[in-house]
């Protein structure tokens, strides 16, 4: 048998296995009968390779988590080194050097006035802990009836309990929604539905006004407000104007509410900044942070937040205001040793600066498609693009979301060698930022086949 019947026997027998024992994220699992998982072997740079030899353009940074390619040697060589160190350590009563050093670069990096780091595992973890938080803020302030939050329409959070409250995305929130607290909700500025030569500025000031009296008429029982800045990821890539952050954050401080800003999935670069609230020039009492943080090496997500907020947990252990939170494996080493590895990246490369010029190319080639008869928008913030496509372009009436439209850009994208996962009817680009303009190229080419193919019948 040569060695490429080998690959193969050994990718089938490994689809077969999986098969027989895994239960994959997000995933009707029936799909796999027509659609198996594809076994992959190695990943360099923006590509994966299966054992076929076969290659895919990671065009989605593998759920929006890889930011310099796959098997980056910078970050492999501080795994190496801090893995012959300390590979763990409890982190209650005990600290380490990446942690410390991590902490003190997120302090420098983030808006002004966030200064403490509070780790956790994972984003929906973050989240958890940022609304545990604000709640136990208020109570410890004698404040006990302010226990609800205010989230934004098609927000998405997470998908453990406390994160999946504050989302609003049903897909993932309706059928779990008698074990969920209740909580706020405010129309999305997202600038989709626009009005005719309104601008996104314009809109998104507009929606406001509505978030504005859900503060005027609840502030009193209100914690906290929770947005995704700029981009609302898992809800369809949907965009909005900085100036609705400014007047959020505000209008927070006006009637004392915290703000908690999950850039989960906009930090790092992805909307052109460092972090998305930069360029509303606001601060957020918590930021949750995760994904790009390592690079997409592991799992570690951190809540930024600030002096005031830890001063009111800071007392003798008697008096009960201790947040007693934890995660087994809190500040990771070799996770904080890659976040470093990381920001070092950062800091030596000019990635923001690199970036502008990727990004210009990625939206002038992405533009194009606007012109197909089912296109109903190219929307871009930074290293985002979103292509939103429906049945009908003037009134934008969506496809039925029984006919999976998407799925089928997913199928014919993977035979071509490109990983997109469409949102619903929404193909999106979120690579590494290593992508060069040939992969750019082919990205583009593929999604607009496949638009092609999902919206010819």
């Amino acid at each position: 048998m040569n060695e490429h019947q080998q690959q193969l026997d050994r990718s089938a027998a490994l689809a077969a296995r999986d098969s027989r024992v895994l239960w994959h994220p997000c995933t009707q699992m029936k799909d796999h009968e027509t659609l198996p998982p594809i076994a992959i072997k190695r990943g360099s740079g923006v590509w994966l390779e299966d054992f076929d030899g076969k290659r895919y353009l990671d065009a989605i940074s593998s759920w929006w988590v890889n930011l310099f390619g796959h098997a980056n040697p910078r970050i492999n060589a501080a795994l190496h080194d801090q893995l012959h160190l300390l590979e763990h350590v409890i982190f209650a009563g005990f600290t380490h050097e990446p942690a410390v050093r991590l902490s003190e670069q997120l302090v420098a990096l983030t808006p002004p006035g966030l200064t403490r780091c509070f780790f956790a595992d994972n984003g929906s973890a973050a989240v958890e802990v940022a609304i545990k938080m604000s709640f136990h803020y208020w109570r410890n302030h004698g404040k006990p009836g302010k226990t609800r939050f205010i989230t934004l329409a098609n927000s998405y959070h997470g998908e453990t309990l406390g994160a999946l409250a504050v989302g609003n995305v049903d897909l993932y929130k309706s059928l779990y929604k008698p074990l969920l607290m209740e909580v706020l909700t405010a129309p999305s500025p997202d600038c989709y539905f626009c009005s005719p030569g309104e601008s996104w500025e314009q809109h998104s000031v507009k929606m406001f006004e509505r978030m504005e009296r859900m503060l005027e008429d609840h502030a009193d029982q209100v914690a906290a407000v929770i947005v995704e800045p700029l981009v609302q990821c898992a809800g369809g890539m949907r965009m909005y104007h900085a100036a609705y952050l400014a007047r959020l954050r505000e209008a927070c401080n006006r009637h004392g509410v915290h703000l908690i800003a999950d850039e989960i999935a906009v930090g790092f670069g992805r909307t052109g900044t460092m972090f998305a609230c930069e360029q509303a020039g606001i601060s957020p009492d918590f930021m949750c942070l995760s994904k790009g943080l390592t690079g997409g090496y592991l799992p570690l997500s951190v809540v930024v937040t600030t002096d005031d907020v830890y001063a009111a947990f800071y007392d003798d252990y008697a008096k009960l205001t201790a947040f007693l939170h934890s995660h087994s494996y809190t500040g990771n080493p070799l996770a904080c040793a890659a976040a470093l590895a990381t920001l070092d990246i950062f800091a030596t490369e000019s990635i923001i600066e690199r970036n502008r010029t990727t990004a210009a190319y990625l939206g002038r080639r992405s533009r194009e498609l606007a012109n197909h008869p089912h296109v109903t928008e190219v929307r871009q913030c930074g290293m985002i693009v979103a292509i939103e496509f429906a049945k009908d372009k003037r009134s934008r009436e969506p496809y039925p979301w029984t006919e999976r439209r998407g799925r089928r850009i997913y199928g014919h994208a993977l035979a071509e060698g490109v990983l997109l996962r469409p949102i619903g009817d929404v193909v999106y680009f979120m690579p590494p930022y290593t992508v060069n303009e040939a992969e750019i190229d082919l990205m583009v080419r593929i999604a607009a086949e496949g638009i092609e193919l999902a919206t010819c019948d």
